[in-house]
């Protein structure tokens, strides 16, 4: 099992995901075996009207077996979306995309990705 040589992929197919954010650590994108995903955006929105949120998106490198946070706390005003990537990052083989909330049901997150093949 090996991530592909991004040279020579054979299909680039483009997807997003989309789902609630809870107050436990929950995977929102998972990077499959021989492939590689290029995560353009992270979007976070508060859905609540009146109260703020406080969100962590963190990058779990499967190499390190760690987690490391993109965004650690950050208070998503309400009514609000922040768009948490300046730029692309790439996942390879078991990395994710995780989310958790300081308040269920107050929030919601979509990511953005290109899922490069060499089969």
């Amino acid at each position: 099992m090996a991530a592909p040589n991004i040279v020579n992929v054979s299909s680039i197919l483009g997807k997003s995901k989309g789902q609630a954010i809870t107050t436990s650590l929950a995977d929102v994108v998972t990077c499959a075996s021989d492939k590689v995903l290029k995560v353009n955006a992270i979007y976070v929105a508060n859905i609540d009207g009146t109260d703020n949120v406080e969100v962590d998106v963190g990058f779990y490198d499967a190499s390190e077996t760690t987690t490391f946070y993109i965004i650690k706390t950050m208070v998503v005003p309400a009514d609000a979306t922040i768009d948490v990537l300046s730029s692309s990052i790439y996942l390879e083989e078991g990395d994710k995309i995780q989310v958790l909330a300081g308040a269920a049901s107050d929030a919601q997150i979509v990511v953005s990705y290109e899922e490069l093949d060499d089969a």
